[in-house]
């Protein structure tokens, strides 16, 4: 069953990968230790936007280029489509008034989940899949899995949900309902698993190595 992988990057990262050891994260090695036999994984489309250096993390875009260089490198399948990110300055209710109101700057990431939409979409028409698995738990995917179901019937579309179905975890998370109604089936990315599904930690045949502050 040709099976392609859609992934929010960032749904994933804050979901289930942030403050653990298991952010070098081999994406194939993964979904196949997920998935059943019958799943032929032919793409792996992840969908991010490129970070901007933190005041308590000015590294981060090199270990985020460092790991989405290692990925291309180490996985034909996987293809990285990027959105990008708005900065601008709002003006917010104050939780502690007075003032009434604060100004604050507001940084989104944009188009991540429409290009993931559009890509899911496309394919199903141009029958690229039998099988599409969507990693995501935002609930703005749920009208184009809605459509893939309406049009392409006979395809299977699977949920995974990143974060924890433990309710004492700190990563923990509920599937979204949106999303639940229009998937054949939902699985979840356990801890078991992302330790087992680790990159090399140099690349081989390349200079790429994971970032020391990921050990």
């Amino acid at each position: 069953m040709r099976t392609i992988i859609y992934i929010d990057g960032f749904n994933l990262y804050y979901g289930c990968l942030k403050n653990t050891a298991y952010k070098w994260l081999d994406l194939k090695a993964a979904f196949e230790g997920l998935l059943s036999d019958r799943n032929q994984i032919t793409a792996i489309k992840y969908f991010t936007a490129r970070v901007k250096p933190k005041a308590n993390n000015s590294s981060s875009p090199q270990e985020q280029q460092a790991y989405l260089r290692a990925l291309e490198s180490h996985i034909p399948e996987v293809e990285i489509h990027y959105g990008h990110f708005l900065q601008h300055t709002v003006r917010m209710a104050n939780a502690a008034p007075p003032p009434n109101t604060v100004q604050v700057i507001k940084t989104e990431e944009k188009g991540s989940d429409v290009n993931l939409s559009v890509h899911l979409l496309n394919d199903a028409w141009l029958n690229a899949y039998d099988c599409a698995v969507v990693v995501t738990n935002d609930s703005d995917m749920a009208e184009a899995m809605n459509l893939v179901k309406q049009h392409h019937p006979k395809k299977v579309l699977g949920l995974v949900t990143p974060g924890s179905n433990n309710r004492n975890s700190p990563q923990y998370s509920r599937t979204s309902e949106q999303l639940k109604k229009h998937a054949n089936f939902v699985k979840r990315l356990r801890p078991g698993l992302l330790s087992n599904s680790q990159l090399p930690v140099h690349i081989p045949g390349t200079t790429i190595r994971k970032p020391a502050s990921w050990d």
